[in-house]
């Protein structure tokens, strides 16, 4: 057995995987090996489930999310598994322990008075740029999406919103220089592919402008040029400031469109598909929770059927 460090694995793992995930999802693992996994396994030629856990703890301690260190061991698994195909390393799957987390997930989400305060204030001052935070509270966009939509995206004779691509800024590594790139791609999964509805309102607001823009513009700039996600959340940023609206990040309007939609009593499947989520499970995670109300009135209904 011809046996290598990870150090020596890793740019043969890289120049593999390169030709089977997207761009950005690449560029991701990259980051995350350059970051995390080279400078504490890389001249190892095993990895224990002890180095494993210890290497985890001190992760979390540093304030990483639980999430993003799953998230590094899902990249160190697939360079152990692609090492040990090969016979470089030897590779024993781990279990690996969480610290219980204590705090519970809240969402950001705008209140019904503030979600309808930046709504008509977006109505009475229209910009291009204001649109798109309309457009999002409207159809849970991904600010990602909203930044790559052009008018061609818009179908106001069916009055739906074809969402195909997203646009985000990556992180490229060539010749050991770390560099950035604007990517425009298709969406997350292939469920973020989908059709949104529009409401009358946006419909109105938008029927006029579809006839005299050029297609091939982008919705945000209504220019041939976008604007890119970083940009996009710091001028939404001071808008929100303007109108004196509690700091909620713009992933917030998405939250805020899902939860109207529950409160609204909307199927939860239909509210899945409406986000492009991979399963229903992440939906009713993320938005589902009943209230106390809801609670008592399942404890009462279930007492009046054993009656």
């Amino acid at each position: 057995m011809n046996k290598k460090r990870l150090s020596e694995v890793i740019p043969l793992w890289k120049a593999d995987k390169r030709n089977y995930v997207k761009k950005s999802t690449f560029s991701t693992y990259v980051l995350l090996v350059e970051n995390h996994l080279l400078p504490y396994f890389g001249e190892n030629y095993d990895v224990q489930e002890m180095d494993v856990q210890n290497f985890v703890l001190e992760k979390l301690e540093n304030g990483l999310s639980q999430k993003t260190v799953k998230d590094i061991l899902i990249v160190l698994k697939m360079i152990l598994k692609f090492g040990a195909k090969n016979k470089w390393i030897t590779y024993e799957s781990f279990d690996i322990q969480y610290p219980t987390s204590r705090k519970s997930h809240q969402i950001e989400v705008l209140s019904r008075t503030h979600q309808k305060k930046v709504m008509s204030y977006i109505q009475e001052h229209f910009t291009f740029r204001n649109l798109g935070v309309y457009i999002c509270l409207c159809s849970g966009m991904r600010i990602g999406e909203i930044c790559a939509l052009t008018w061609e995206d818009i179908d106001t004779d069916n009055g739906i919103i074809n969402i195909r691509k997203t646009i985000q800024r990556i992180y490229v590594i060539e010749d050991g220089e770390r560099k950035t790139e604007l990517l425009i791609d298709t969406p997350k999964t292939k469920n973020s592919i989908r059709e949104i509805p529009m409401s009358r309102d946006l419909l109105r607001m938008l029927k006029p402008f579809k006839k005299i823009v050029n297609p091939a513009f982008y919705v945000l700039t209504n220019d041939s040029k976008p604007t890119e996600p970083r940009t996009y959340r710091s001028y939404y940023k001071n808008l929100m400031r303007f109108l004196e609206i509690p700091d909620i990040k713009f992933h917030g309007l998405r939250h805020s469109f899902a939860t109207r939609c529950i409160e609204s009593k909307c199927d939860y499947k239909t509210v899945s598909v409406l986000l492009g989520h991979s399963n229903i499970s992440t939906t009713l995670n993320l938005y589902v929770h009943p209230n106390l109300e809801q609670k008592k009135k399942a404890i009462d209904q279930m007492f009046k059927a054993l009656k």
